[in-house]
């Protein structure tokens, strides 16, 4: 399967542009779609799933004997989707097993065997199973996100969209959905929205990063570090200097280190000044694209 979106631009009514000609070419797998709040990500997938209508473009979701027009054949698509937003609805006192088999009969599983059969396969593959007549308010972050994974297996869907889907929960919450996410991923494409660095280095083989609507760098993260392997500097400075070192370099990042903080900057050559090579990340990725420090796109 792939999903092949050419020339896709929206602008809304006051006047913001909120994608400008975006092209990405996505098989299956996990894929990573990185960038800054207000940068167009949600746009997208909103677009993709068939939330809202483009100015311009076309998306097509082709492979295994599947061609569907997705900004035509919104029915079609829905029937394929699995979809996890930013934050979903659901009725907080019915229980777990209840709200996935009205969720299930929605979709269209209309037989009460079949249906509860899907459930109950559905609420142990997200380690749900314990919980099941519990209600959803009682749930924890990270316990709502698998909920809401299962409500996207439904059907057995060839794409799945999850929009900043680790966004609030703990470290233990996060690497449960990871493994969740990367199994999900071997066998349809999911798209994974977010502005966390570490949730596309730990989950995904492809990535674009998208700002201001446009794609900055699409292709393997692998690739990406490449770009700048030899070109990322760090050093260790004082508070006050953090304004003379932006201004005399091209300040990718800095933090806070045992109250110092320690900058990475981009430079083809030694900036000299205490100045260390070090070894690149994606974080240095994701600053030094939006800064203009990685310009050609890998093959798509």
């Amino acid at each position: 399967m792939e999903l092949l979106i050419d020339g896709l631009s929206k602008t809304y009514g006051n006047g913001v542009k909120a994608l400008d000609d975006v092209t990405l070419h996505i098989p299956t797998g996990m894929f990573g779609l990185l960038g800054p709040n207000g940068a167009g990500k949600s746009t997208l997938m909103r677009t993709v799933a068939t939330l809202q209508e483009a100015d311009s473009g076309t998306v097509r979701l082709r492979g295994n004997g599947t061609d569907i027009d997705v900004l035509a054949d919104k029915e079609d698509v829905r029937r394929v989707l699995g979809y996890l937003p930013q934050e979903f609805g659901v009725y907080p006192r019915v229980s777990a097993w209840q709200m996935l088999d009205h969720l299930a009969l929605l979709k269209g599983v209309t037989r009460s065997g079949e249906r509860r059969d899907l459930v109950d396969a559905l609420l142990k593959k997200v380690n749900l199973w314990d919980h099941r007549k519990r209600r959803i308010s009682g749930f924890s972050g990270g316990m709502k996100q698998r909920f809401g994974i299962a409500q996207c297996l439904i059907g057995d869907p060839l794409l799945i969209i999850v929009d900043e889907p680790t966004a609030g929960l703990d470290p233990g919450e996060r690497n449960r959905f990871y493994d969740l996410l990367t199994e999900i991923g071997e066998q349809v494409i999911v798209i994974l929205s977010t502005h966390i660095v570490q949730d596309v280095q730990e989950l995904c083989s492809r990535m674009a990063i998208i700002d201001q609507g446009q794609v900055r760098y699409s292709g393997p993260p692998a690739d990406a570090l490449r770009a700048i392997r030899g070109r990322v500097w760090e050093k260790a400075i004082d508070k006050q200097e953090l304004e003379a070192v932006a201004s005399q370099h091209r300040l990718i990042s800095h933090k806070l280190v045992a109250g110092r903080p320690i900058v990475h900057v981009l430079s083809d050559g030694t900036p000299g000044d205490g100045f260390k090579a070090a070894e690149p990340n994606l974080e240095d990725v994701f600053f030094s694209t939006l800064k203009g420090g990685i310009t050609e796109h890998a093959p798509a």
